[in-house]
């Protein structure tokens, strides 16, 4: 796979391939990364990249030329037609469904952009998703980039050290993960649960699928939702919901 990102910073964004699971993953040839500042297609001599705003009002705006001749460099050779994506706050909130699409693609664009935004004409003709990560606001698109870049690696092939894990983060399933443990098997007088030193491990998957479901619902209640429950995971849930009403129900 390969990502292009038009940035200000290329320095920043390729930080997210030095270190890590993308490090490793860089090193075995699982993906691509180009950047492309718009500094280096600008006709002036102050390589001018942004303006004030038409209508007033504090801050500037990313131009519209620096960026587009910056994304037709990077298209030259990409004859399947890389998805172009946009950084954005007003942008589609990342899910992890996105991530997974994303992952079956061969190349993806990434547009970071700074100060006050990008010329609304460069997305309009250009741009084919905005994608958010948070209801925030940062000082540029480049955290967001790389932020993307990682969860997308992650579903590589060969990127982890074990081909189920990532099948088994949070959200993957519509659910947050389960707790995890490892040795010693008691620290500061916890234990590690009993289940999962028993070796059952049909006993082991029940118990982890109930603390999926009883972080979720304490964490994330609005994902229950739209997760794929079973009956089983449903009986589960009203007895955790009837346990949560009762105050001598420990949480643990």
């Amino acid at each position: 796979m390969r990502f292009d990102v038009i940035t200000l910073f290329p320095e920043l964004v390729r930080q997210v391939a030095l270190h890590g699971i993308t490090g490793r993953a860089l090193d075995k040839g699982l993906f691509q990364l180009e950047t492309w500042n718009p500094r280096d297609f600008t006709n002036d001599v102050h390589r001018t990249v942004d303006d004030r705003p038409y209508g007033g009002g504090p801050g500037m705006v990313m131009l519209y030329q620096p960026l587009t001749d910056a994304l037709e460099a990077a298209r030259r050779d990409d004859p399947a037609g890389a998805k172009v994506v946009y950084l954005s706050p007003r942008g589609k909130r990342l899910e992890q469904a996105t991530v997974n699409e994303m992952a079956g693609r061969s190349r993806v664009i990434l547009i970071a952009g700074r100060y006050e935004g990008i010329d609304e004409r460069f997305i309009k003709a250009h741009v084919d998703e905005e994608i958010s990560v948070g209801d925030y606001v940062l000082s540029g698109g480049e955290l967001p980039a790389m932020l993307l870049i990682d969860a997308i690696v992650r579903q590589l092939p060969g990127a982890l050290g074990h081909k189920d894990s990532a099948q088994q983060d949070s959200f993957m399933n519509g659910l947050l993960d389960y707790p995890h443990f490892s040795r010693p098997e008691v620290i500061d007088g916890r234990r590690v649960p009993d289940v999962l030193l028993s070796g059952h491990h049909g006993n082991i998957e029940r118990w982890r699928r109930e603390q999926s479901l009883k972080a979720t619902l304490k964490w994330r209640p609005e994902l229950l939702d739209s997760a794929a429950l079973s009956n089983e995971d449903r009986q589960v849930l009203n007895k955790l919901k009837t346990g949560s009403r009762n105050p001598k129900v420990a949480d643990g």
